[in-house]
């Protein structure tokens, strides 16, 4: 009776340690995906904080070019208000991919003015908007970095809300499959070369 007793103990004591180290995992991978998202959101906004730079500055010579230079700001302003809910809460597929879907446009837009600034000899030639360009050539990789370090936490913690036993206790407590931030499609990712 006494051994008995003790294998249900053990038993118990076995699932109860399988259950907290499961929980306490998708508690702490979940968290690590959204650090990582957080550090994605402070490349994006020193990302929307340049375009208004780059905008007036190519005002002064694209004085023709204003339904432009107003799509990259309306694209800029979608942005920010996409990545402002996906700050609230990352990995949220729905979210994600309105994330996404603005990025993707103002990364149009912006590849659409850099090539129109092309015709412009003296924009190429302005400093504010050679150091600009550089400051943003310098952000967008680190965004591609942070996307990255998001992408790869959030399937670390979708690995683990899927395999067994943790799939279980992820079911129990709601624990949802997590989103990955793609990339923007092949025709807007192709970024044009332009040299100031």
């Amino acid at each position: 009776m006494k051994g008995v007793l003790i294998f249900i103990v053990v038993i118990i004591a076995t699932v109860a340690v399988i259950f907290t180290t499961c929980y306490n995992n998708l508690v702490k991978y979940r968290n690590r995906y959204k650090n990582a998202y957080s550090q994605i959101d402070i490349q994006l906004q020193r990302r929307y904080d340049l375009i208004p730079n780059l905008v007036e500055t190519a005002k002064g010579y694209m004085k023709h070019e204003r339904e432009t230079l107003e799509a990259v700001i309306a694209a800029r302003n979608s942005a920010i208000n996409a990545s402002s809910n996906a700050a609230k809460n990352p990995g949220d597929p729905q979210v994600m991919e309105v994330l996404g879907n603005a990025e993707a446009a103002l990364t149009g837009t912006l590849n659409h003015l850099l090539v129109l600034s092309e015709s412009y000899p003296e924009l190429k030639a302005d400093q504010t908007m050679s150091r600009v360009m550089e400051e943003l050539s310098s952000t967008e990789n680190r965004i591609a970095f942070a996307r990255q370090a998001f992408n790869d936490a959030v399937t670390l913690y979708n690995t683990n809300c899927e395999a067994f036993p943790s799939n279980l206790i992820a079911n129990a407590f709601n624990f949802t499959i997590a989103k990955l931030l793609e990339e923007a499609p092949a025709e807007v990712r192709n970024v044009p070369r332009v040299s100031f």
